[in-house]
């Protein structure tokens, strides 16, 4: 007997192979076109972007006024009573899942909550279940997986796609729990945790609306700490602080490795891009850290290790004897470092002047908004946690890995 090369997966015991993978024996695979309406506004009704209004009682939701799965309403623009009334199909209500057909294809939104009555453009499907067929917020989470992605990549063979055609959407087959009672039980698990990201957001938003009216006050002298009475001096650039020649440190992007005894800097967003092991490289940092901003970027950073310099243009400052890095840094940060052209920026800079109060109270200073950072840092870290936390868990439920619910 031949032995066959490839060896099958075995299908663990209570699920089954479908064309869309392996699922719970209680779960089924549906079409789209079997189980739901799928709408939009027909080309002939031809609404033109002349016909937005700013203001009015009858909203128009386009692919732009999708955010973060839902529909940010202050974005949307209106129409008239007349273009809202043409068609009831796309008449907005409550628990309808939209997708966007034009442009940036397959984002998604819940209509969660209503304000006032709402239509659609022609670039966004609305999609409603017949009677129970599925639980919609169950198909919103659905369509945010990796189920969907898959379908909307085997769409584009390769090419780029900017429509997606409604031929083609109605074919989507997608696994959905029997039991409809699991369905929405893996919904509101999942909806538990984005309303913990949202609580998380919200609070971290606040906390930097605080640390931010913080800033404006100890930053200037507005405000001044009980233990401290002496006059702040205006300093030159040349005073407080020095640059260090970061060409000297800095590695092509070529020479990064993913892990190594130093942390590659950039100027741009992320701070730490790479890593190297290449110790005449390394800028040993000074007591008390080091300022490093972009003439790209101007986006302010304060690093307290020894790194190597990666971008081209990554500017280092240090602040002199008698004064705080740290102070400096907040104070840039704060005040902004102006955009004036590629690699002119620490022209401007040197020609700034500084507020400077003495040392001690710099130093507290520093010590209050740090504190304040580090709270913002602990949250993101908790929110960032708990966004990873979700995606693991959507794989998870939506392919019944997990079971939560069972129909028994």
């Amino acid at each position: 007997m031949i032995m066959k090369n490839k060896i099958m997966k075995k299908i663990p015991e209570g699920y089954k192979q479908t064309e869309i993978g392996v699922i719970p024996e209680d779960w089924k695979v549906n079409k789209l076109a079997n189980v739901a309406s799928l709408k939009a506004r027909i080309g002939w009704q031809g609404l033109t972007t002349a016909e937005y209004k700013d203001f009015g009682e009858y909203y128009l939701i386009t692919g732009t006024d999708f955010k973060n799965g839902f529909i940010d309403w202050e974005n949307c623009h209106y129409v008239e009573k007349a273009r809202y009334s043409q068609d009831k199909n796309i008449q907005i209500k409550e628990h309808d899942v939209l997708v966007t057909k034009d442009g940036t294809i397959g984002k998604v939104a819940l209509i969660n909550r209503i304000i006032k009555p709402a239509t659609l453009n022609s670039g966004v499907f609305v999609i409603r279940p017949f009677k129970n067929e599925f639980f919609p917020e169950y198909f919103y989470y659905l369509l945010l997986s990796k189920v969907f992605f898959k379908f909307l990549v085997q769409l584009s063979a390769g090419s780029t796609i900017n429509h997606l055609y409604q031929k083609d959407f109605v074919n989507f087959s997608f696994q959905v729990p029997s039991n409809i009672t699991e369905q929405t039980a893996i919904a509101t698990v999942l909806s538990d945790t984005d309303a913990l990201v949202e609580h998380l957001e919200k609070l971290i938003a606040k906390k930097k609306g605080i640390k931010k009216g913080a800033m404006q006050q100890l930053l200037t002298g507005k405000k001044r700490l009980p233990e401290f009475s002496g006059e702040w001096k205006v300093k030159s650039f040349g005073e407080v602080l020095s640059r260090i020649n970061a060409k000297e440190y800095q590695i092509q992007t070529s020479d990064y490795q993913e892990t190594g005894k130093y942390p590659v800097v950039d100027q741009g967003k992320d701070l730490v891009v790479g890593y190297s092991d290449r110790e005449g490289k390394s800028v040993q940092c000074p007591k008390g850290g080091v300022v490093v901003f972009g003439d790209h970027t101007c986006i302010v950073k304060f690093v307290n290790f020894d790194f190597v310099v990666g971008a081209d243009g990554t500017q280092i400052l240090v602040a002199k004897s008698g004064h705080c890095t740290r102070f400096y840094a907040f104070q840039l940060a704060y005040r902004g470092i102006a955009t004036t052209g590629y690699n002119r920026h620490f022209k401007f800079l040197k020609e700034r002047t500084f507020l400077s109060p003495d040392p001690e109270e710099q130093a507290a200073i520093v010590s209050i908004l740090s504190d304040m950072d580090a709270e913002i840092e602990s949250l993101e870290q908790k929110r960032d946690k708990y966004i990873m936390l979700k995606q693991g868990m959507t794989q998870q439920l939506l392919t019944g890995r997990i079971r939560i619910y069972a129909n028994n």
